[in-house]
């Protein structure tokens, strides 16, 4: 076992800089969360400038989702061994670094590389941003506020990803949705060693085979549902990738398990309440990403919005979720988590449904502009109190790893529903005697059908929820 110097607890963090700190750890995951979709309304432009094929320029997006859901459960662990804000800030450059090479490159290449280690700084920070909340904002109602607006970074990010990449396509460049990224990457760098607290750190070991079977098992899920999405269910990369991610993950567990200091603690998942709610972090974004997917398609192939006009259709959304956040705090010690999250994932499955019924003459009001503001409170009160039944009760030396295994539901989540509702897509189209328009919103149709599936599981698993009483609620 190799010995590190056990630094002594940082105090949290004082009350008049308490919102500098927030801030860092908010931009740093909003950055993270952003560039999942930001790149979307600009994808036909970057096909035409470094000449990506039709199948090639998915992994654009794929690229960077990959690598990131592969190695989030090892920066989690990295940052509970290694130091959370050494980690936070490390993994920051590095994203910062590509984000500026992405922004750059002359080729496709070089930019599907740029994206790949885009994944990596943003494994190594993701985790140790929620860690570090949690272990810098120590009491009740200041931590519930943090998370709380750490959600809305999560769950907005993705709709405000899409605003500004159309801004920034429209006005300047594709390639600004890149360069935006390097003066709050180098802010963050520079601020957080002097502001941000570094929690304490304890002599360890990293559990190297649970690293690299955990790593190898999630990047072959995630790369076998990207590949289900161009390639089918039954291409053989596919069914051999998941069939390696599966024996991989069953691996992992069985190494947790044995292991003294495992990357990932089996005790995470002894709470009821907070098993449920990894399990809703994995269906809610299965359910979420059909609308960013299909629907900015819908805009700007259906009903012909331009890109600026696409980004700025998901404004009310990104609004509602925001707003959603800053009442969050003052339900929860009221309510408890239980009505909240039943609630938001009732409104989702609504707002999902809703969408089932698009045809191509839908105008934005009300058959879009409904689904969005459904959505956005939602949202906002379905993931909250997640995000507080995750990590309001992990001891500090696990929040690492609590923070890793949510955003790895999080984005394996993500890249499977959209896999999963892709492939239900392509079907539909090939079965369809539609043509034109009509058949592509047949297909878009019924993959938000099966994205209100999805919905109606987080219900299912939101009723499950424990109802505190007054005395024990957050």
């Amino acid at each position: 076992m190799s010995q590190q110097t056990i630094h002594p607890a940082v105090e949290p963090a004082p009350a008049r800089r308490s919102g500098l700190v927030l801030a860092i750890i908010l931009t740093c995951q909003l950055m993270l969360i952003l560039d999942a979709t930001v790149m979307n309304v600009a994808l036909p432009r970057i096909q035409a400038d470094l000449g990506f094929s039709a199948t090639g320029l998915s992994w654009v997006m794929t690229a960077y989702s990959l690598v990131f859901g592969g190695l989030l459960l090892l920066g989690g662990r990295a940052g509970d061994l290694f130091g959370r804000r050494r980690m936070f800030v490390a993994g920051t450059a590095l994203f910062t670094l590509a984000s500026l090479a992405g922004g750059l490159a002359g080729s496709a290449t070089l930019l599907i590389a740029a994206r790949v280690l885009q994944g990596v700084g943003a494994a190594m920070a993701g985790p140790s941003t929620l860690a570090l909340v949690t272990t810098t904002f120590t009491e009740a109602k200041a931590r519930i506020r943090a998370l709380a607006l750490f959600s809305a970074m999560s769950s907005g990010g993705f709709a405000i990803g899409l605003i500004v990449g159309g801004l920034l396509t429209e006005w300047i460049s594709w390639r600004a949705a890149l360069f935006i990224n390097v003066p709050f990457g180098l802010a963050i760098v520079l601020l957080a060693p002097r502001f941000v607290p570094e929690p304490a750190r304890r002599p360890a070991h990293l559990d190297l085979p649970g690293a690299i079977t955990g790593t190898l098992g999630v990047g072959s899920l995630v790369f076998a549902f990207t590949h289900a999405a161009s390639d089918g269910w039954g291409n053989p990369v596919t069914l051999g990738s998941l069939a390696g991610g599966l024996a991989l993950l069953t691996a992992f567990v069985a190494i947790e398990a044995r292991t003294a200091m495992p990357l990932v603690p089996l005790r995470l998942f002894a709470d009821r309440d907070r098993s449920a709610a990894y399990v809703n972090f994995f269906l809610g974004p299965m359910a979420m990403m059909s609308m960013f997917f299909f629907l900015t398609q819908f805009m700007q192939d259906v009903r012909h919005f331009a890109a600026l006009a696409t980004g700025f259709a998901f404004l009310p959304m990104a609004a509602l979720i925001f707003t959603m956040s800053r009442l969050v705090p003052r339900l929860l010690p009221r309510y408890g988590p239980k009505p909240l999250a039943v609630t938001g994932t009732l409104l989702m499955l609504a707002g999902v449904g809703w969408l089932a019924m698009l045809t191509t003459t839908s105008a934005y009001f009300p058959a879009l502009l409904g689904p969005l503001v459904l959505m956005g409170l939602g949202g906002g009160l379905a993931f909250a109190p997640l995000n507080v039944i995750v990590m309001a009760t992990v001891p500090n030396d696990d929040a690492g790893a609590a923070g890793g295994v949510l955003q790895t539901m999080q984005q394996v989540g993500s890249t499977l529903g959209l896999a999963v509702l892709v492939t239900v897509f392509g079907a539909t189209t090939r079965s369809s005697g539609a043509t034109g328009a009509q058949l592509v919103v047949d297909g878009m149709t019924s993959a938000f059908a099966t994205a209100a599936v999805f919905a109606a599981g987080t219900v299912l698993v939101a009723l499950t929820f424990r109802r505190v009483t007054a005395s024990a609620r957050p």
